[in-house]
């Protein structure tokens, strides 16, 4: 990836009438070179399932009589797919249907879904909702974590803060809204709820809140911070179950969920949207 090529941080013309040329894909497979995988495979050459969830706020379009149309999208992206999709090249995407003529919302929803599977590199899924139409917060995030009382000095990933108790097996779902992480490009903060669900070896809490904050200085797409938390978790326990999630505030009408599991995904995993975002 050359960031001379990302929009990412730079001035930009908006386009408002449809260019599905402005989707620019990131490959996976740079990051993913510098985790610190575990050795099983548990899907292809990944060790995780997973997928990101993509809400688009700011979709809109005209009838074929010049009327504005809005509605609110959700994209889910399989964490197998070949790219990433740069967020501000995303959003010019989406911005470029605001003047063009769609005859319904099946069209609409046939062209995002066609043009953003090709930028992925898979299939993706393409809801659209009507505004008053759309899921308000269903999350389940367990207990917060973020009152202890802990002493901080690291704020930059560090996976030798996390401990476990390998003697005492439990099933807990827990979260912080403490994590933090910045744009790799523009140097802007990302802000993140992140929900941890896991049967087996437990987790020591302190350790776990220490290791989040220490992603505050960090510079990485959110994709992979996920990632790389899922992995340091897979290397410091022993997991049965292990299911992250991390629920991103919005950013120029989009935010961006991504959530890495050693099992395929039910619907109980899925953590709705959060107050913030």
């Amino acid at each position: 990836m050359n960031k001379d090529d990302l929009l990412l941080g730079k001035e930009t013309q908006y386009a408002f009438t449809y260019d599905n040329s402005l989707i620019f894909p990131i490959e996976r497979t740079g990051n993913r070179g510098r985790l610190n995988m575990p050795v099983k495979k548990v899907h292809g050459e990944l060790p995780f399932f997973g997928q990101d969830v993509w809400t688009g706020y700011e979709l809109s379009w005209l009838n074929l009589k010049g009327k504005p149309q809005v509605a609110i999208a959700e994209f889910v992206i399989p964490a197998d797919s070949t790219s990433i999709v740069e967020s501000k090249s995303f959003k010019l995407y989406l911005n470029s249907f605001n003047n063009t003529r769609l005859e319904s919302i099946e069209q609409v929803k046939t062209r995002l879904q066609q043009d953003l599977s090709a930028g992925f590199g898979a299939q993706i899924e393409v809801t659209l909702f009507t505004v008053d139409a759309f899921p308000l917060v269903n999350a389940k995030l367990g207990e917060n974590i973020d009152d202890l009382d802990i002493e901080v000095k690291d704020f930059e990933p560090n996976a030798s803060l996390l401990q476990v108790n390998p003697a005492h097996l439990t099933s807990q779902t827990l979260n912080s809204h403490l994590l933090k992480s910045n744009c790799p490009v523009t140097g802007q903060p990302d802000w993140a709820t992140l929900v941890v669900q896991y049967k087996g070896t437990e987790i020591d809490r302190a350790s776990l809140l220490k290791y989040i904050i220490s992603y505050r200085n960090h510079d990485d797409f959110h994709e992979h911070c996920v990632e790389q938390i899922f992995c340091d978790l897979c290397q410091a326990g022993d997991f049965e179950e292990l299911v992250v999630t991390a629920r991103y505030t919005r950013r120029g009408g989009l935010d961006i969920n991504p959530t890495r599991s050693l099992k395929p995904l039910m619907e109980d995993d899925v953590v709705g949207r959060l107050a913030r975002q």
